[in-house]
């Protein structure tokens, strides 16, 4: 059922639960599935062009490898520390990927190809396999593979016709890593070999271009997730066209955010002018500052992905104002002049404060305000409160009203007093002042059609507190 936004000249065709919102009114408190992102990134390993689900830094390496010259990994693990509930992962190709193989022969005179490996994945890993006699069983044979010189697994005592072997091999549960095929029966037996390389492969990643990102993109639209950030890129055009995908699925009722960063080489002001030119309370831009984990450097653009986590991750009555993170130390240190442009400009900063990384506060950027529109919506804690009421309401209107109640006076005060104890929970959760008010709007609902209904909502934002001031007497 359809959600998202209206206005009172392009009201939606679709049936469903629309919201529209005024400055004057944020809110939400329950938590639902909060804290999911989703990334396209490069791999040397697992499935191309398909949403992986990784909630753990095991699963991470078993789908993607572990690999830190790639960025599912390098980045993945990144976004990982952040502990979102869930990561999604989209493994880039430029059309150049490719398996590696290897062809194993029989032992007749002369030999044949009989049996065919295959890596499950485009990669160039170093696999190489052995194949030998049985210890306990010299008629049946052993493949064992290898990643460089670390063994990973051994198909023991294979026997039978080639197919049978085959069969065998592919029907492991506990095989991740290749795929068998018969090329032919031959006489039945394989030759023995040592530690032969299987070749061929590409990863695929030398050549990406921005156009697919844009198909992880449109293949993220079909999953469930809140936070989009891309791995490292910090391409102009395609954080352009990342901000107009934001946008569009936003406005259809997908309350997504997107977070972005520059280079290491970045400086403050440049990263101002890219916030700037962006303005959107749905994009977040991590600018000239990166942080330093374990003496790895990540640029702005990286360190954007551990933000999403932790922003995402967080409690609708979190902030990441003044919010610690993982890093031991930042690549640069900001004046005080600098800090405070970064804020105007609506750029989300690091800082190393009393021996920690500290976030100084929760910006997007979104400092250019309309004529619906306040300060308060600068801000990712308003707009995720904001997103989360859009989300709840529509969600529990499209399914407890939407075709299922008559629209008279009855079915509407029901709606209403529905729509009233969920902002009694937020008011409950100290998130919106207690003199809220939920009721038809009637200027809108006398000129409505007869399978429409208008409401409308007021109440009072309750922010976290940021700055203190005090005043000292001395005498």
């Amino acid at each position: 059922m359809a959600s998202g936004y209206w206005s009172e000249t392009d009201k939606p065709i679709r049936p469903g639960f629309y919201n529209r919102f005024k400055a004057i009114a944020l809110s939400r408190i329950q938590q639902g599935k909060r804290g999911i992102i989703a990334m396209p990134v490069k791999a040397n390993w697992g499935p191309v062009g398909t949403v992986i689900s990784i909630t753990s830094e095991k699963e991470l390496i078993t789908s993607f490898g572990d690999d830190v010259s790639y960025t599912a990994y390098r980045l993945g693990r990144l976004v990982l520390l952040g502990q979102p509930k869930e990561l999604l992962l989209y493994r880039l190709a430029d059309g150049n990927e490719k398996v590696s193989t290897i062809t194993l022969k029989d032992t007749a005179e002369p030999s044949g190809d009989v049996l065919k490996i295959n890596t499950k994945y485009p990669t160039t890993r170093k696999f190489n396999v052995t194949v030998r006699d049985n210890i306990v069983d010299s008629s049946k044979k052993d493949i064992i593979l290898y990643d460089e010189a670390t063994q990973i697994y051994s198909f023991t005592a294979l026997s039978g016709t080639i197919q049978e072997m085959v069969e065998s091999i592919n029907s492991n549960e506990e095989n991740l890593w290749i795929n068998a095929e018969k090329i032919a029966d031959g006489n039945g037996t394989l030759a023995s070999i040592l530690n032969q390389p299987l070749t061929g492969g590409n990863d695929g990643a030398a050549a990406i271009t921005n156009d697919k990102y844009i198909d992880a993109m449109a293949a993220f639209e079909g999953v469930k997730f809140n936070g989009f950030v891309l791995d490292g890129i910090i391409d102009s055009a395609l954080q352009t066209s990342v901000k107009s995908w934001v946008e569009k699925n936003r406005k259809n009722g997908k309350k997504i955010r997107a977070y972005a960063g520059g280079g290491l080489d970045e400086t403050i002001n440049e990263a101002n002018a890219k916030s700037r030119s962006f303005n959107y309370e749905g994009f977040c831009y991590i600018g000239a500052v990166g942080g330093v984990l374990d003496g790895i450097t990540y640029t702005p653009a990286e360190t954007a992905c551990y933000i999403a986590a932790l922003g995402e991750g967080q409690s609708l009555k979190e902030s990441l104002c003044n919010a610690k993170t993982i890093f031991n130390n930042v690549t640069k240190n900001l004046t005080d002049e600098e800090i405070k442009s970064s804020l105007q400009a609506g750029t989300m900063i690091l800082r190393y404060d009393n021996g920690e990384v500290v976030v100084e506060d929760d910006v997007n950027t979104l400092k250019s305000y309309g004529t619906d529109q306040s300060e308060t919506l600068g801000y990712l804690r308003a707009i995720k409160f904001i997103d989360a009421v859009d989300e709840d309401t529509s969600s529990t209107g499209n399914q407890k009203y939407i075709g299922k109640i008559g629209n008279d006076r009855t079915g509407q005060v029901a709606v209403l007093a529905s729509l009233k104890q969920y902002f009694e929970t937020l008011n409950d959760s100290g998130l919106i002042d207690s003199n809220f008010t939920v009721e038809i709007d009637e200027e809108l609902q006398a000129n409505a059609k007869n399978d429409e209904f208008f409401w409308m909502w007021d109440a009072k934002y309750i922010n976290v507190m940021k700055r203190i001031y005090g005043t000292g007497y001395i005498r």
